[in-house]
């Protein structure tokens, strides 16, 4: 049940969990590590490990899309990123990288000025291919519309709709807004969508056809939301909220499983992990895998919300470097702050209370230790 607070006599507010806030709860069997699985799966594309590379510039390149995808992970293009803005956009990462914090946002601002080209998105998009790895490229609700065909004839195997809050009820005075329901009826790619933070909402993406549905707000360690436009989701609730309309779904649907997909606020290898006790079966990571010396960022990390022409709801920091995509995603890790073998620590977790895959593992006890 959920509960209420008295923000004041003229209004209530619902209580809401970070994963701060939450533990995960040991059970009476335990197992090896090396007894778990970790696959999970899209529509027809399975995976070894649920670990989806972010859409951002400073985490995800051809080149890291291609390592995460032979490493058993998927990595998502930004589609909308200085990839398909620029033939090389190599010198202005760099110059992004090294940026002073004064002067990032408005720099930033200029570089993403340029318009997107159609034939980058089909060039990138055919060097993912090429590898031999699933192409994955997103791009955001306003841009759907305009650029989708480009990908669709550039051989995408999931699409990617991506933005701070994506809703499947957009209402709009001056254009036709993207209608979520029919675009995805009438491609042939799975979709994943968000975000999306409450039931509510998720159950209206799951009803458009969408094979994911994004949980949260993306971008956590880069994000300026809250101190922006006052939007802020803790982790924790979202997920489980999510999970629920998951499973309503099912029923209503006649056992349609859509996948949960946790994004944003999983820094370290501890968040990452309690999102699947919470019912995800996902999780996309940015701040995390922009710590890996491959990263196109250099240590440095930021999203789409700092490219904003007139309202930058994000900004460019440094989370420096820790280790290799490997360390980060699978180890051997050298320190014990949570910022490498997530995997590992996945599966230690998964050992520790004795679930064999992820489905069952979203059943895991959970502690909660307010820090309201």
């Amino acid at each position: 049940m959920s509960q209420e607070i008295e923000i004041g006599l003229g209004k209530k507010g619902r209580l809401a969990y970070s994963l701060d806030d939450v533990s995960i709860v040991p059970s009476r069997r335990t197992r090896d590590p090396q007894d778990v699985s970790t696959s999970w799966q899209v529509d027809a594309y399975e995976f070894d490990v649920p670990v989806i590379g972010a859409p951002m510039d400073s985490v995800t390149s051809p080149a890291t899309a291609i390592a995460m995808g032979k490493m058993g992970a998927l990595g998502v293009l930004d589609l909308e990123g200085l990839w398909t803005r620029y033939d090389d956009p190599q010198p202005l990462l760099d110059e992004i990288a090294q940026l002073s914090a004064d002067k990032a946002t408005e720099r930033i601002q200029q570089i993403y000025a340029e318009p997107i080209k159609l034939e980058l998105i089909v060039e990138r998009l055919h060097e993912i291919r090429d590898a031999g790895v699933t192409v994955a490229g997103a791009l955001s609700p306003q841009r759907t519309q305009d650029y989708y065909s480009t990908v669709l004839e550039a051989g995408v195997d999931l699409f990617v709709i991506r933005g701070t809050v994506v809703s499947a009820e957009h209402v709009s005075k001056d254009h036709e807004p993207l209608n979520l329901k029919k675009f995805i009826y009438d491609l042939d790619v799975p979709v994943i969508v968000g975000g999306a933070a409450n039931y509510t909402a998720a159950l209206h993406l799951m009803r458009t056809g969408a094979a994911g549905v994004l949980v949260g707000f993306g971008g956590g360690a880069v994000s300026a939301n809250r101190n922006t436009i006052g939007v802020h989701a803790p982790m924790a609730t979202a997920i489980a909220d999510v999970a629920e309309a998951r499973r309503d779904y099912m029923d209503e649907s006649g056992g349609r499983y859509v996948q949960v997909i946790a994004d944003g606020g999983m820094g370290d290898s501890g968040s990452f992990v309690k999102a699947f006790a919470l019912g995800a079966d996902a999780v996309m990571l940015g701040s995390p895998l922009a710590r890996a010396s491959e990263a196109p960022g250099k240590g440095m990390h930021w999203g789409a919300e700092a490219r904003h022409q007139t309202l930058p709801r994000g900004f460019r920091t440094n989370v420096g470097t820790v280790g290799s995509l490997q360390e980060v995603m699978f180890g051997p890790s050298h320190n014990a702050d949570g910022t490498t073998n997530f995997v590992g620590a996945l599966r230690r977790a998964m050992a520790t209370t004795g679930y064999v895959d992820l489905k069952s593992f979203q059943r895991c006890p959970v502690t909660v230790a307010s820090s309201h």
